[in-house]
This record gives C-alpha cells, sequence and structure tokens, in this order.
C-alpha cells in the first residue's frame, strides 16, 4: 500500500536528543562525534577524576537520562495534510523531547490510513472523526478504536457562484460529500439553514434519498471528499470538511456562509480521534502521543493557527 501514499512528511526527531541510529528506527545510540574515542590499550580515565564534588552524580543522572531518551522508540501515523500533519509536527519536538521519533505520512483519501493501522504497518493515524471510524469498522471489517479526541473541525457551507442562501433558486447546484457520515452531516448542516428538510430520524446516516423537501429545487451534487472544493467556481455552495476548508484556502470565520457551532452536538459527535487498532489503546507511544496533543502547548498552537477552523477537543 505504501507506494500509494502521496508523500513521507517528516521523520521528526531533535539531533540533540537522540541519534541517527534512532531517527533511522533502531534504538541504539552513539557518543557525541566531538567526544574522542578511548585507546582500547589504555585504560578509560574516570569522568569523576576530574569533575567538582557533588558533579559525578550530576553527570551519571544525565547520562542516564539520555540513555532512556535514546530507547524509547518510533511512532508511526498516517495523516490528511491539513490540519492533522501540521500538527503532528508541532508535536514531534515535544514528543522527541521525550525519546520518541514521530514518524508521519500523509495520505490523500479516507480508506488507506484505515487499512495500514488495521495490518499494523503504522501505530496509529489522525484524520477521521468518531463517526467515520465507526462505519468503516462495520463496512470493512476492522478492528480500530478510539485513542483520544484530539480536535474538532467545524463543517461549513462557503460560497460557490452565489455568497447567500437567499440567493438560491431553481436549478442551481450544491456539492456535498458523498462519504456515508459526512453526506449526512452535510445536509443537515443544510437542514440548520432551511435550504431542505430530512425525513425524520435519518440522523447520522441521510443521504440525498432522505431529502423529503427543499426550499428550492436545487440539485445535490455528491463528490468525493477531496473533490468538493475543486467545484467552487461551477456550483453554487460547496459543503466542505473542515481540513479540505483550510486546504481550499477558505477561513471559516471569514467565508463560510454557515457552520456547526462549537457549543453544538456536533462538536462531540465529531471530534478528530488518533485511532489505533484494538489493543494498542494503551501502547506507551500511543498514550504518549495523545497526551502531547492535547497538551496546553498543541491546543495554543491550534487556536493560533487555524482561525477557528479546527478547535481543540474538551472532554
Amino acid at each position: 500500500m505504501k507506494n500509494q501514499v502521496t508523500k513521507r512528511v517528516f521523520a521528526l526527531m531533535t539531533a540533540s536528543v537522540l541519534s541517527v541510529g534512532l531517527l533511522a528506527g533502531c534504538g541504539s545510540s552513539k557518543g557525541s562525534d566531538t567526544e574522542p574515542a578511548a585507546n582500547p590499550m589504555e585504560p578509560a580515565q574516570s569522568a569523576a577524576s576530574e569533575a567538582e564534588p557533588g558533579q559525578e552524580g550530576a553527570d551519571a543522572t544525565s547520562t542516564q537520562a539520555s540513555a532512556e531518551v535514546e530507547n524509547k522508540g518510533t511512532i508511526t501515523v498516517a495523516a490528511s495534510a491539513t490540519p492533522h500533519a501540521e500538527i503532528l509536527e508541532k508535536a514531534a519536538p515535544i514528543l522527541a523531547e521525550q525519546g520518541w521519533t514521530l514518524d508521519v505520512t500523509v495520505f490523500d483519501d479516507y480508506i488507506l490510513p484505515n487499512n495500514v493501522v488495521e495490518s499494523e504497518e503504522f501505530n496509529a493515524n489522525y484524520f477521521q472523526h468518531i463517526p467515520y471510524l465507526n462505519s468503516f469498522n462495520e463496512e470493512q471489517g476492522t478492528h480500530l478504536v478510539n485513542a483520544g479526541g484530539i480536535h474538532y473541525e467545524p463543517f461549513g457551507i462557503y460560497p460557490g457562484t452565489k455568497s447567500d442562501l437567499g440567493e438560491l433558486a431553481d436549478g442551481d447546484t450544491i456539492a456535498v460529500p458523498n462519504d456515508t457520515t459526512n453526506e449526512a452531516r452535510a445536509l443537515l448542516l443544510l437542514e440548520a439553514n432551511g435550504v431542505l428538510t430530512l425525513k425524520e430520524g435519518a440522523g447520522l446516516e441521510a443521504t440525498v434519498n432522505d431529502i423529503e423537501e427543499k426550499k428550492v429545487d436545487v440539485e445535490i451534487l455528491e463528490l468525493e471528499a477531496a473533490q468538493v472544493a475543486r467545484v467552487k467556481d461551477e456550483v453554487a455552495f460547496v459543503v466542505l470538511n473542515g481540513n479540505y476548508a483550510l486546504q481550499a484556502g477558505f477561513s471559516v470565520a471569514n467565508d463560510s456562509v454557515a457552520y456547526e457551532t462549537s457549543d453544538s452536538e456536533a462538536a462531540k459527535t465529531y471530534v478528530n480521534v488518533i485511532a489505533v487498532k484494538e489493543g494498542h489503546e494503551e501502547d506507551e507511544g500511543i498514550k504518549a502521543l495523545v497526551d502531547v496533543l492535547k497538551s496546553d502547548e498543541i491546543k495554543q498552537y491550534i487556536n493560533d493557527t487555524y482561525d477557528g477552523a479546527v478547535i481543540p477537543f474538551e472532554e
């Protein structure tokens, strides 16, 4: 499957913390390049012999801590480019300080990231919300679970050839994602803004077949999620996932006609998670990754960077 991966984003590790061996996925380490090699024919000189009083213990502690950092290993994560891989890039140096190499690969679809975690080629992925995860497991027979909720991306309606929903007319087209949970989410948002009415109880499984009534006779164009933004110049409006809105250059706060509010039920329902194969939720590396992604430092980065398009998830 890896030949279908779009690109390797980074295998980031702070050089001062870890050796090249660990960056290559090896747990062994080597000494500093500036330290002369010991002569095997001469007895090694004790570092304590020239140390200040009390320094020997500090040096030993430092050496021990360094060794512990170098032995923790690599966490491999499959992710969407925006914002997931960008957030992971900010998390990598923090994990490096704890002894972990974070190795992230960007995927441009919603299928392969789950498959490579199911096959255990990757430790985790970061691209999806819980309804999609549950739907994928049911349809594909996979065994993926939520290891921690990280952020929420408000779903939005964005202008295409028109900028006001009140301007909708018969024959206009609105593009929406065609995957099960995101299509339902788009239709629910359109319903909340008076564009259409869904059959009672359609909920998170709604499709275009569940549209009971339309305000005007608009066409709902179903496209693969990554393609929706690309037709914005050809349709009246597009309804976008948060990450694809960002990639298209849209600001939720400034460009959307309407979007899910941060205090809505959708914020809890559609939280983006770190997903792992069942049984790996408590792996040391996974717990370290989730803890860092939920840290105040990462929350601040999210708030400062994404202009409301990405919101840290609060339990």
